[in-house]
């Protein structure tokens, strides 16, 4: 009985940056400017341990369209290893990493395969005798929204058939509707696996056969929240076995944390630190949001040192961490006594202070004084429109709390 085993990875976005980060440590800092790179290793350390036949690697491999030198560099170490134990690496490009963006290029072993800006379909016979059929394409633009499964037809004489595609099925309208598919689409070219790329969310769309998203291989911001990694796969006439392989070394997590129970800013502080425990995994960073539920502390004193220093006092254990849980944000709930909309109703001033907040616009005129000042201008730029919303938000939660007192 004939049998393959392959890896399938997508969306590796070398050299990505992460998304809503400011104020890290260098270690820490260091570490998650290199978790793209290390989640790579994996792919390829796990190819190399488990004797693979080959690797699929579907679709945005790179970041962006200029594929930084540094970013080729390393694939091209890690394609090297592979080269060296016989194993081949199919590669079609994305939306990200498309065939048309301007890059100094480093070329690729001879074990790398990139599929072209058509349809096509690549043959590998394997060291145990199979012959496998492999179809798919790169894109040749960033945007592409034509139906290209219907260009993919299957060629008789493999023993398997293997599609590889980046692009988005149709039903889903979270993502760009990139080379837009549907289920049914893929069923009918009667082909033995699917390797799908472009969604970061692992997603099975149909068990037989096969229609896989691995998801991306490290998250990037909290929307990418949870375990990231790439299937092992074993394909042979009795059908499919999947192994999930975990390869982010950072994580991003999100915690609620009710402190109904408190009754100081100490315990608060322990029912923060026994919750980031519980986020802790072996050799793995957390990146954690917090959500700071019902607090009631009469202390005032103890109430400004929760929004002012609790966060830099439970940070202060995590720096020499390997298994660090760092918090990048703290958001802390409003009591129900300073309920907006309840305060709204209540007086003409309330209303009139919260509408003032929603459509508050004059920035620039309020920080005229520190933009001009002749240190205070070397020093700022002006605030972005995301960075105006959180100035805002935060100078609500101020009034809300000295409304309360």
């Amino acid at each position: 009985m004939k049998k393959i085993s392959f890896i399938h990875a997508a969306d590796l976005h070398l050299d990505s940056p992460m998304v809503g980060l400011k104020f890290l440590p260098e270690t820490i800092f260091t570490r998650i400017k290199e978790s793209t790179f290390t989640a790579l290793r994996k792919i390829t350390a796990t190819a190399i341990e488990r004797k693979v036949d080959f690797v699929i690697l579907a679709g945005d491999l790179f970041d962006g369209e200029d594929r930084s030198l540094r970013a080729q560099s390393r694939l091209r170490r890690e394609m090297l290893k592979l080269e060296e134990n016989g194993i081949p690496v199919y590669v079609v490009h994305g939306n990200h990493d498309h065939l048309n963006g301007s890059w100094i290029d480093l070329k690729m072993p001879a074990n790398v395969h990139v599929f072209g800006s058509q349809v096509e379909m690549k043959t590998l016979f394997t060291k145990t005798g199979a012959k496998v059929h492999l179809y798919g394409f790169s894109y040749p633009t960033r945007h592409v929204f034509e139906r290209k499964i219907d260009q993919f037809q299957k060629i008789d004489g493999g023993d398997f058939h293997i599609g590889i595609l980046h692009g988005n099925e149709s039903s889903s309208s979270e993502h760009d509707n990139y080379a837009p598919f549907t289920i049914k689409d893929l069923r009918e070219k009667e082909f033995d696996y699917w390797a799908l790329g472009h969604i970061h969310k692992r997603t099975t769309l149909s068990e037989h056969p096969p229609i896989i998203y691995p998801g991306n291989i490290q998250g990037r911001s909290r929307k990418e929240a949870g375990v990231k990694g790439f299937y092992h796969v074993s394909l042979s006439q009795n059908g499919v076995e999947m192994s999930l392989i975990e390869s982010a070394d950072i994580i991003w997590e999100e915690a609620e944390i009710d402190v109904s129970s408190a009754g100081s800013f100490f315990e608060v502080f322990q029912l923060c630190r026994e919750e980031m425990n519980r986020y802790r995994k072996d050799k793995i960073g957390t990146l954690l949001t917090v959500y700071l539920k019902n607090i009631n502390l009469e202390d005032d004193q103890e109430n400004k040192s929760i929004h002012d220093e609790l966060v830099e006092l439970l940070l202060e254990e995590e720096l020499e961490e390997e298994s660090f849980v760092w918090i990048v944000d703290l958001q802390i709930s409003e009591s129900k006594s300073t309920d907006k909309e309840q305060l709204a109703t209540e007086a003409g001033f309330y209303a009139e202070l919260f509408h003032t907040l929603d459509h508050y616009n004059n920035f620039d005129h309020a920080l005229a004084p520190l933009y001009r000042h002749t240190l205070g201008r070397k020093y700022t730029v002006p605030l972005s429109r995301g960075e105006q919303r959180e100035v805002l938000k935060k100078a609500e939660k101020l009034l809300l709390n000295l409304l309360n007192k």
